[in-house]
C-alpha cells in the first residue's frame, strides 16, 4: 500500500456507504452509485439509512458521483452492490452482474487493479461469473491484468457497536500478494484487524453459513413457540428459564426478514442443488420462517375472534421495517404479516415513525398512517422501535372496550403500559 492508492466503492447503501467513509479516512475513495436520488441527499449529508449522521458526511472527503467516467483510475474497486433473490427465492446477482459491467469497463491496462467483492453471494460466484464478466467487458486478463478479492459484509443495521472499523473483517485474494494488498488496505479500516481465509470460495462460503446458521435456529424457536401455544406455555418463560444453562442458546422468536438472514440461506441452497445435494435443514428453517407470519396471523385471530370464528378486527399494526429501531424495509416480513390479517378479512392500518412512506408505497403498497385517531380492535406491536415502545400509553387509549394487544417480541413486558385486564397476546 502507498500513500496515493485510490479506491472506488461501487454501491452506497447499508453496506458501501459506511466502508467508504472510513476507507476516505485513509485514502482517496470515491462512491459510485447508479441512484441520482442517493447521491444528491448524500450531498445534502443526509443518509436515508441513518448509518451515517451529517456530521461524519460534512468531514468526509469521500468524492460521489453516479457517472462511472467521472470516475479516475483506481488500485482498488470494491463492490458492495444487493444480492436479492427473486419470487421464486432462486438467487438474482443481475445487480452484482451489472455493477461487474460498470467495473469491467472501468479497468484500465497496466493498472494492475484489485476488484473485491462484499456482495453476498454463493461460492463460485466471484472467480467462476464476476471473473470471466470483468475479462469480457474490459479485454483484460483476470490474473494478469486485473485481480480479484471477496471480503464478505458483516453490516448490522442499527448496530452502533460493530461497526465496519470495529469488526473482523474475513479478507481472501487470488494471490498471496493480492491477499496481502487487501489485508493492508481493511486494517486501515478496521480495528477489529483481518482473517485471511484460505480462499475465495472460503470466504463466500464463510457469509452465507454465517447467516444460515442463524435463520435455522430462530427456526427451531419459532417451531417450539408454536408447539407451546398448543399446550398454553409462553416461549417466553420457557425461553428465560432454559436461558440459566451456561450453554443454552439465546435466540427469540419472531418474524425473520432483512436483506440477510431472510435471503442468504437461499443462496447456499440454491447452489447445493445444482451440485446435487439436498438442503434439507436449510430449506426447512426458511419454510418454517417465512411461515411464521401466517401463523401469527392466524393465532391471533382465533385468540381474538373466541366463538366466533368470522368476526374480523380494525387492526393497527405497529412497525413495518425488517428490525426495530432502523428505517430499513427490506424484505421486510411485517408486509406478510398485514397481508396475512388482510387475508383473513380485517381491516389493517400500518403505522412505522421511522421508515419512508413512499418507500413503502412503492415496495409493498401500503399506504402509512402518520398519526393514527381510529379506535382499534387490535393493536399489535410487531416492531418494537424504542419510540413504539416508550411511548405505547397513547396507543392503548385508541383500543376498543374488548380489544387486545399483541406484542410480537415480548418488549411490552414489565414497562407498565398495558394496563390491568387488558387482553395480551404474546408468544
Amino acid at each position: 500500500m502507498v500513500d496515493n492508492t485510490r479506491v472506488i466503492v461501487i454501491g452506497l447503501g447499508y453496506v458501501g456507504l459506511p466502508l467508504a467513509v472510513a476507507l476516505a479516512k485513509s485514502f482517496e475513495t470515491w462512491g459510485l452509485d447508479v441512484d441520482t436520488g442517493r447521491i444528491a441527499e448524500l450531498e445534502r449529508k443526509h443518509d436515508r439509512t441513518g448509518e451515517i449522521d451529517a456530521d461524519r458526511l460534512t468531514a468526509s472527503s469521500l468524492r460521489l458521483t453516479t457517472d462511472p467516467a467521472a470516475c479516475p483510475d483506481a488500485d482498488f474497486y470494491i463492490v458492495t452492490v444487493p444480492t436479492p433473490v427473486d419470487a421464486d427465492n432462486r438467487p438474482d446477482l443481475g445487480i452484482v452482474m451489472a455493477a461487474t459491467r460498470t467495473v469491467g469497463s472501468m479497468l484500465k491496462p497496466g493498472r494492475r487493479s484489485i476488484v473485491v467483492y462484499e456482495s453476498t453471494v454463493y461460492p463460485g460466484v466471484t472467480e467462476d461469473l464476476c471473473g470471466p464478466e470483468l475479462e469480457r467487458i474490459s479485454g483484460l486478463v483476470c490474473g494478469e491484468d486485473f485481480f480479484l478479492g471477496y471480503s464478505p459484509e458483516r453490516i448490522n443495521p442499527g448496530d452502533r457497536e460493530h461497526t465496519v472499523d470495529r469488526i473482523t473483517k474475513v479478507i481472501s485474494g487470488q494471490t498471496p500478494e493480492v491477499l496481502e494488498a487487501i489485508a493492508d488496505l481493511y486494517n486501515k479500516v478496521t480495528t477489529g484487524g483481518v482473517f485471511r481465509a484460505a480462499s475465495i470460495k472460503a470466504a463466500e462460503a464463510a457469509k452465507v453459513i454465517e447467516n444460515a446458521q442463524r435463520d435455522i435456529n430462530i427456526a427451531f424457536v419459532n417451531e417450539i413457540t408454536q408447539i407451546f401455544s398448543k399446550m398454553d406455555l409462553s416461549v417466553w418463560d420457557v425461553l428465560a428459564a432454559a436461558g440459566t444453562k451456561w450453554n443454552f442458546l439465546k435466540f427469540e422468536p419472531g418474524l425473520v426478514g432483512g436483506h440477510c438472514i431472510g435471503v442468504d440461506p437461499y443462496y447456499l441452497a440454491h447452489r447445493a442443488t445444482e451440485l446435487g445435494c439436498d438442503p434439507r435443514i436449510i430449506l426447512a428453517g426458511r419454510d418454517m420462517n417465512d411461515g411464521m407470519a401466517t401463523w401469527v396471523a392466524k393465532d391471533v385471530h382465533d385468540w381474538h375472534a373466541g366463538a366466533d370464528a368470522a368476526r374480523v378486527a380494525k387492526v393497527l399494526m405497529l412497525g413495518l421495517a425488517f428490525k426495530q429501531d432502523v428505517p430499513d424495509l427490506r424484505n421486510s416480513k411485517v408486509a406478510d404479516l398485514v397481508a396475512a390479517f388482510q387475508g383473513l378479512g380485517h381491516q389493517v392500518d400500518v403505522h412505522d415513525p421511522l421508515v419512508s412512506a413512499p418507500e413503502a408505497l412503492h415496495e409493498y403498497g401500503l399506504e402509512l398512517v402518520a398519526a393514527p385517531v381510529d379506535v382499534y380492535d387490535l393493536i399489535v406491536l410487531a416492531v418494537p422501535h424504542r419510540e413504539l415502545v416508550e411511548d405505547f400509553a397513547r396507543f392503548t387509549s385508541q383500543l376498543a372496550p374488548d380489544g387486545g394487544i399483541v406484542d410480537l417480541k415480548n418488549a411490552l413486558a414489565g414497562s407498565g403500559q398495558v394496563p390491568d385486564g387488558m387482553k395480551l397476546w404474546t408468544m
